[in-house]
């Protein structure tokens, strides 16, 4: 791969039928990482072993954990004929071998392909007695050929909605948040800022203590973490849903609102200082509580951190590739860090997320090239023309950051050749001073790696 991005060349030439270096990967993969998110859930993929195969292997290398996933094992026959006889057989094995609360049900591209009516097979194994009484078993459609994995993940979590959520005209003291796609130390993150405040939430998915399980000798196949099923039942009688990112938590935000009357509110992700602010805010205007001095502090200090460092981040050129709502709230902290984000590429589908980044570029947008979708043969394209200091996205930007002799920011999904993610949060102020540490530490090496002997200097 490296060797061949080095014959990587500088013309542009606009392409529509043809993607080169993915900047995205599957819906699969996203529907998987959102149901992991249930307690005692274990997500099943409607396909081929190949394809289900791929997708616990990509989230495994991400995570660090074992990802489990059942499959319905498509044969020759099943790609001609349907894979109805394969699910009812697999609903049944899993029940009785695995025995999880839920299974979570996605398609993939050939039993999309195929025409496969997942909701009514379901239903024909509730008919059958393949689902035992207390038991449960959701949908989404997920084909890889549409969207992508953010697409995914947003499909499931409006599935989990459209299962559980309900109401009785009773409403409790609770506020729903959807997180988006993060990390589980992220979706902790989030809990561990609404405790502060003493908000009562309802997080779903929470991927917490479910991919970054202590070690303790034994083996769970079903973690502690995860949000209940009896906790997302309660969704529906919640005073207001906070959803962070429109394109992952968006659906299940508005689905909620339409059946169940939750106002919702859309929010970016957390990420760096302004976007933090806002999130806080709206818990203390949702929940009607203060702010407490220990939140406070945390602002206080990645203030002092951003101005104390102002010198080496200011006028800094930044390339960018990764999920959308990741990266307009990470444009936005790198705005008030006073970087320039140079360049931005995501591979998900969407006309909302140039609409979005004109926003967060506040008149900009002319001085930054975006592309959505593109891949990473177009970042590097651009790069070749007009290098940049920073590179921040997943591992696959690693060998255009090695042909190009640029730092590399290991930042979104998938990080493959890295690990910590998945402990340490980049939300929230406490996240946005790991996130700045981080950026420093990859300039100031390259400072100190680049400077004559005369200029390397032991205090920068």
């Amino acid at each position: 791969m490296s060797a061949l991005l080095k014959h990587t060349t500088k013309e542009w030439a606009e392409r529509s039928a043809l993607t080169i270096n993915p900047a995205k990967t599957c819906q699969p993969v996203g529907a998987m990482y959102a149901a992991l998110g249930i307690h005692g859930c274990l997500p099943h993929s409607h396909g081929s072993q190949g394809c289900c195969s791929y997708h616990r292997t990509v989230l495994t290398r991400h995570y660090k954990e074992p990802v489990m996933a059942a499959t319905s094992s498509f044969t020759e026959g099943s790609s001609v004929f349907g894979g109805q006889a394969n699910l009812l057989q697999g609903l049944e094995t899993i029940f009785s071998l695995y025995d999880p609360l839920l299974v979570a049900v996605h398609t993939t591209c050939l039993s999309e392909t195929i025409g496969d009516d997942v909701p009514q097979i379901i239903s024909k194994a509730h008919a059958e007695g393949k689902i035992p009484a207390g038991k449960f078993v959701i949908s989404a459609s997920t084909p890889s050929y549409v969207g992508s994995h953010v697409t995914g993940f947003s499909n499931m979590v409006e599935a989990m909605v459209k299962a559980f959520s309900e109401t009785t005209g009773f409403k409790r003291d609770q506020l729903n948040i959807v997180p988006g796609w993060v990390e589980p130390s992220d979706m902790r993150e989030i809990k561990r800022i609404t405790t502060a405040m003493g908000i009562k939430t309802v997080m779903f998915p929470d991927t917490s203590d479910v991919l970054d399980t202590p070690m303790t000798g034994k083996y769970f196949m079903y973690p502690k973490g995860g949000v209940t099923m009896e906790a997302l039942r309660t969704t529906g009688e919640s005073k207001a849903t906070l959803a962070l990112g429109e394109y992952a938590s968006g659906a299940a935000g508005k689905l909620l609102d339409t059946k169940c009357k939750v106002p919702l509110e859309l929010h970016t992700l957390p990420i760096g200082l302004e976007a933090t602010d806002r999130f806080v805010d709206a818990l203390r205007r949702l929940a009607g509580v203060s702010v407490p001095e220990t939140l406070n502090d945390e602002r206080g200090r990645l203030v002092d951190f951003m101005s104390d460092m102002h010198q080496y981040t200011s006028g800094k050129t930044v390339a960018l590739a990764g999920d959308p709502d990741q990266l307009i709230a990470l444009t936005e902290f790198l705005i008030a860090l006073d970087m320039v984000p140079k360049y931005i590429v995501t591979g998900t589908p969407g006309k909302l997320f140039d609409t979005q980044m004109a926003q967060v570029l506040k008149g900009k947008e002319k001085e930054v090239r975006v592309k959505s979708p593109g891949d990473l043969f177009h970042l590097h394209q651009w790069i070749k023309q007009e290098k940049v200091d920073l590179l921040i996205g997943g591992t696959h930007l690693k060998h255009i950051a090695r042909d190009e002799d640029i730092p590399l920011l290991r930042f979104g999904f998938p990080i493959l050749d890295r690990q910590g993610h998945n402990y340490f949060p980049t939300v929230g102020y406490n996240g946005a001073l790991r996130l700045l540490e981080k950026i420093l530490g990859l300039l100031m090496d390259r400072q100190d790696r680049d400077a004559p002997n005369e200029k390397f200097e032991l205090i920068l």
